[in-house]
């Protein structure tokens, strides 16, 4: 029997959940779902001079509305919890206890100062990138340099101090990467990194690596910014003699500016105006306010395929897949190892796309809570024909109301260069033709019976329609485009039209 998968999305509550955040969680989620697994998360919160109130919230109510909840979680309890690193800490210590016993790692006492003093130094001495490291540490206070009395002295004290992993020298650490290949890196270009801090809580390199173990996570599927961490958790599955048991890793590529030149900022989105968190977030301290998709008019379903996108492909030309059909289709092989540019006009167009498939009542919905917000009320059946004309132009849901104002309220003044280019008295003769045509109908108006009355009345006047279209838009609605004009004539019905014609010819003049 194979064993079940096991995938987690561990974040920190530093603040609002970024983008990248959301696609990391999104591929777990998929690749929990493809097999039959199950999608953790964990909040990596050690460090806790870092902590903001309200994150952990903002994470718990994202994934939520983006339909991808954690199967285990700090809000859903599994069997191998907690779930909170903070509340685990009471496990870690015997690990890095087990790891100094083993000689795999070290108790250094250095100061903040001797620390900078080091980096002095070496800086210097022109190296590059000044490390504690199997080089430097020889001439630190740690217990590979202090004899033994000396070092249980200290510790009997309660002097403050770290413990250190002391990597080899001159050794070649290898991983297989589900993305990218093999990867192998020199331990001679990795430092002696703290995996216990003075304060008694782990590093995110010890503590991720026991609770995965722990959780019995199988599969690590993360951000490509960890990746040169993956060869010193590689060693710590060796150390504490996990190498068997050890989970696969997937890094995922990097998501990249619009323009493709170096890797997505909070300037980029800011510049492009774009949000880059999945909901509005208020910082506790400012109160400042950062806008998110969903605040923005984005549906769950739209960012949910785009974000699916952005480093996957499924393999054919298919852009549109509902949550389920993504999980069918998702495969990590079909993940990319070059970054993937964040085009938010790819995003819109999602948008638009779902947001056409929603039933007309749905999409009234967004409509008249648009309007109640100004005080006013129309009937259900206007507002699903207003949604359904026109959600062809909208890209948000916001966009049914504001550029669908002109089936509420009539025009009051019209676009002066479509009324200097195309109102003459041939339009004003043909809809004062088509008022007195109007007045004389004597059912409900319907788009084919308003169609068939404007062309009478043309053709009366010996005039082309063609040639007067957009002043008779222009007249109605103020402004030369828009949606199917003959809808838009039914939804208004013959009294609204005939007002609107008589205001227009007083207000643009019967002779042009």
């Amino acid at each position: 029997m194979s064993q079940e998968v096991r995938v987690r999305f561990a974040p920190s509550p530093t603040g609002a959940l970024h983008i990248g955040g959301v696609r990391t969680a999104l591929y777990n989620y998929l690749y929990a779902k493809k097999t039959g697994g199950k999608f953790l998360l964990r909040i990596e919160d050690t460090d806790q001079t870092r902590f903001v109130p309200g994150a952990e919230e903002y994470i718990k109510d994202a994934l939520e509305w983006l339909g991808i909840s954690p199967d285990e979680s700090p809000w859903k309890e599994g069997t191998l919890g907690p779930y909170r690193q903070s509340e685990r800490k009471s496990i870690y210590k015997q690990y890095a206890m087990d790891l100094l016993e083993k000689g795999h790692a070290y108790y250094a006492f250095d100061t903040s100062e001797e620390l900078d003093a080091m980096r002095q130094r070496l800086t210097a001495a022109r190296v590059v990138s000044p490390q504690y490291n199997s080089i430097t540490r020889t001439q630190m206070k740690n217990s590979l340099t202090l004899p033994a009395d000396e070092v249980k002295a200290r510790l009997d004290a309660g002097e403050p101090y770290v413990i250190r992993v002391k990597i080899p020298r001159k050794e070649e650490v290898r991983l297989q990467d589900k993305v990218r290949g093999w990867v192998m890196v020199h331990s001679n270009t990795l430092d002696d990194k703290v995996l216990m801090k003075s304060d008694g809580m782990p590093t995110y390199h010890l503590a991720n690596i026991v609770d995965d173990h722990l959780m019995k996570v199988t599969h690590v599927i993360r951000g490509e910014e960890w990746l040169p961490s993956a060869p010193l958790h590689v060693l710590l599955y060796q150390y504490l003699g996990w190498e068997d048991s050890m989970p696969e890793f997937a890094h995922l590529p990097l998501l990249l500016k619009p323009d493709g030149n170096g890797k997505l900022s909070k300037r980029d989105a800011e510049k492009h105006g774009f949000p880059l968190f999945p909901m509005n977030w208020k910082d506790p301290d400012s109160g400042q306010i950062a806008e998110g998709f969903r605040d923005q008019g984005y549906l769950p379903e739209a960012l949910i395929n785009f974000l699916a996108f952005l480093g996957w492909n499924p393999g054919d030309h298919r852009e549109l897949f509902t949550l389920d059909e993504l999980v069918d289709a998702f495969t990590i092989e079909r993940i990319g190892k070059s970054g993937t540019k964040f085009d938010i006009n790819k995003a819109k167009w999602y948008n638009e796309q779902y947001l056409r498939k929603k039933p007309d009542d749905e999409l009234a919905a967004y409509l008249t809570a648009d309007l109640e917000k100004e005080g006013i009320q129309i009937p259900q059946e206007k507002a699903e024909k207003i949604a359904a004309v026109m959600k062809e132009r909208a890209t948000f849901p916001a966009d049914l109301w504001k550029e669908g104002r002109f089936m509420v309220f009539a025009p009051e003044q019209f676009d002066k260069n479509v009324a200097d280019k195309k109102w003459n008295a041939d339009a004003a003769k043909v809809l004062a033709a088509y008022a007195e045509k109007l007045e004389a109908l004597d059912k409900m108006l319907d788009a084919e019976t308003a169609k068939s009355l404007l062309t009478d009345a043309a053709e009366e006047c010996g005039i082309k329609l063609g040639k007067v279209m957009q002043a008779v838009r222009l007249a109605i609605t103020g402004v030369g485009a828009g949606p199917d004009l003959m809808q838009v004539f039914e939804i208004l019905g013959k009294e609204e039209l005939i007002k609107r014609i008589g205001f227009s010819l007083k207000t643009l003049g019967i002779a042009g």
